[in-house]
This record gives structure tokens, sequence and C-alpha cells, in this order.
């Protein structure tokens, strides 16, 4: 078998995680930005932009969480 050392999986896995992370922070700050934007030129109404906040707090919250794990586990 080819499967690798046990370390190693976990490594790929931590990779694969990062990336992940890496991934919703850009499109959560796009997002954001597109959002604020369109909202000052249609006039949408604010609880569009604070909707937007939400969604926005919560990705990074979420990084946040997923990469205090990853460092947990490769310090342990």
């Amino acid at each position: 078998m080819t499967g690798g050392s046990r370390q190693d999986r976990g490594q790929d896995r931590d990779t694969g995680q990062m990336r992940l992370v890496a991934v919703v922070i850009a499109v959560a700050m796009l997002g954001w930005l597109l959002v604020q934007f369109l909202g000052r030129e249609y006039g949408w109404a604010a609880k569009w932009a604070f909707l937007a906040d939400l969604a926005a707090i919560a990705a990074f919250v979420w990084s946040l969480i997923v990469t205090w794990r990853i460092w947990r586990r490769r310090n342990a």
C-alpha cells in the first residue's frame, strides 16, 4: 500500500483545510465589498448591509476557529 503514514495524511488534511480557510476568507471579503458597493449604488435598505456584515463576520469567525484547530493539532 502507498497510503503514506498517519502523520502525512494529517498534514494533507491540514493543507486542504488551510486552503479552504483561505478561499472562505477571500470570498467573504469580496462578497462583502460587492454587497456594500451594490447597496450604495442601488440604494438598498440598510438591513441588507447589516446582513452582509453578519455573514462576513460569521465566515471570519469560522475561519478563525478552523485555523485555531489546525494550529492546536500541529502543536499537539
